[in-house]
């Protein structure tokens, strides 16, 4: 599984652990200056975009996390039905 820098905690880490996960973070080259392409970085990114066309995704308006997760899940079943039905 792929995370952004934002998700760089031990919470994090041990989360995915607990549920069979191997987390990877996306880091930044820390000897780069400017702009820099950073590998698998558009996976999370474009994750993030597919999240927020969900009403209910778009903004942090649930406060307990087994809602959101609810919504996360249903936000992913949405994606696997669409995307078949594309091809």
């Amino acid at each position: 599984m792929f995370a952004d820098t934002g998700y760089n905690a031990q919470q994090t880490y041990g989360a995915a652990a607990g549920n069979g996960l191997r987390l990877e973070v996306v880091r930044r080259n820390p000897h780069a200056i400017g702009f820099e392409v950073i590998k698998r970085r558009w996976v999370v990114e474009r994750t993030f975009s597919w999240l927020g066309r969900n009403r209910r995704l778009a903004k942090d308006f649930e406060n307990v996390a087994s809602t959101l997760l609810a919504f996360v899940t249903l936000a992913a079943i949405q994606f696997g039905i669409r995307r078949p039905a594309r091809s």
